[in-house]
């Protein structure tokens, strides 16, 4: 199998997956953890991790301890620690999605990661990238401060509880009244350390709640200065990728020039040459070869429009990614089925992006994978990013090669800020996935 994700790297880094701070790089800063209907969200989530926690947690322990102690049985304690890691990751895609939906941080949902590299070893790879994932064990991290915070917000609200029964306990002449069983309370003493037990917890239960929000802050939300540097490092891989992409694009035109339409320029003008050599001792073959240059100069201009096709498609611009992509399968050699789904216009930038990444992937497919069909499917997704999924059911094993089609794909999606996964295993099918934000 071969298997190319592209998350904006740095430019010398091979490593196919995002940088920690890759999905936090867009999260709101300036959130309030300390506003009442927060604090009050925060104080239930704690009560109910303080009560969930500990028995997530004994699992995860159980779920190491059996893994470590059956490796002697190599196949069980790989997979049950295989299952240790992804759950792991099940614990830290809940805390994201909780704290996010909590301070509405703007937090993007965690994904599984994966390596570039085929076969048995990307598998292996793959386990790897996920078991020593940053963000994983950041969210991980979270949730386990949340299950301690929540096992001293309940000790607080059993305060509460006790300092409430204690202030009331005169009305239903309760005797005997000590507190912490030791110090014996009488009389107007009573209330009085009741009420204050009262409010002591509930200052605790706020406090350990605003903690909580302080603490996710930090956890998840990049300082101003990790900010900046992913800003830069972003927008150098941009410049990278449109760099890159401009030099795949210039050596595809050179070569279609030289390959295609420049030989034939060369043989019109030789063919009018010799007509004009012809054209009063031998005037029908003069015709002839004048008729046969005609032909080759409109062969010559279809391919000239086809090549300005392939620099900038005017349909694009005009009416919109939908149309332009019908007009695309309507030329194609390979039947194509599309579902495009476009609400809205998105970014030019985009859309283009999008477009040439499907195209240059028809193209490949009709002539490299023997492929019957193929199918296209076009989406903007939740977070106002246009995705494109394109699939054939041909040979596969297509490779990632500098300066080839895939690799064109790859800079020019990079280049607008998007991402881009190709799959093609031997034996087919090849799919293509790009995922570019339209406001790029």
């Amino acid at each position: 199998m071969t298997t190319a994700s592209v998350l904006p790297p740095p430019p010398p880094t091979s490593d196919p997956v995002a940088p920690p701070t890759a999905l936090d790089a867009a999260v709101r800063p300036g959130v309030r953890v300390a506003a009442p209907g927060r604090v009050a969200g925060a104080v239930a989530h704690l009560a109910a991790l303080g009560v969930v926690g500990p028995a997530v947690f004994t699992a995860l322990l159980s779920l190491l301890t059996s893994g470590f102690g059956l490796l002697a049985a190599l196949l069980i304690g790989v997979v049950v620690l295989v299952v240790f890691v992804y759950a792991l990751f099940a614990i830290a895609w809940f805390e994201r999605a909780r704290v996010d939906g909590l301070y509405g941080l703007g937090l993007v949902s965690l994904r599984p990661r994966r390596s570039a590299k085929p076969g048995f070893v990307g598998v292996l790879h793959t386990v790897w990238l996920q078991a020593i994932d940053p963000l994983q064990w950041r969210a991980v991290a979270s949730f386990a401060i949340a299950t301690v915070l929540g096992l001293m917000t309940l000790a607080a609200l059993s305060g509460v509880a006790w300092g409430a029964a204690l202030a009331v306990s005169p009305i239903f002449g309760w005797s005997n009244t000590r507190l912490f069983d030791l110090v014996p309370l009488e009389g107007a003493a009573v209330p009085v350390v009741g009420a204050a037990a009262v409010l002591v917890g509930i200052a605790a239960v706020i406090g350990l709640a605003i903690l909580h929000g302080v603490i996710v802050r930090a956890i998840f939300v990049p300082s101003r200065e990790a900010q900046l540097v992913e800003q830069a490092r972003t927008s150098d891989t941009r410049r990278a990728g449109a760099v890159r992409a401009a030099e795949v694009e210039r050596t595809r035109i050179e070569r279609d020039l030289h390959d295609g339409v420049q030989p034939r320029l060369v043989s019109i003008g030789m063919t009018l040459g010799l007509a004009q050599t012809k054209i009063d001792d031998d005037p029908e073959a003069a015709k002839a070869l004048v008729a046969e240059a005609h032909a080759s100069t409109k062969s010559a201009i279809t391919e000239l429009r086809q090549l300005a096709r392939g620099i900038h498609a005017s349909v694009l611009e005009d009416r919109g990614l939908d149309a332009a992509l019908s007009a695309l399968a309507s030329r194609s050699h390979i039947p194509v089925t599309l579902d495009v789904r476009l609400p809205r216009r998105c970014g030019r930038a985009a859309e283009e992006a999008v477009y040439f990444a499907i195209a240059e992937t028809l193209t490949n497919a009709a002539k490299h994978s023997r492929a019957a069909a193929c199918r296209v499917d076009v989406r903007v997704r939740e977070d106002g990013s246009l995705w494109a999924r394109i699939e054939d059911d041909g040979l596969g094993g297509a490779r990632v090669v500098p300066g080839g089609g895939l690799d064109g794909i790859v800079n020019r999606v990079t280049a607008a800020g998007g991402t881009a996964r190709i799959d093609s295993p031997q034996g087919g099918p090849t799919t293509v996935e790009v995922n570019v934000p339209c406001a790029s």
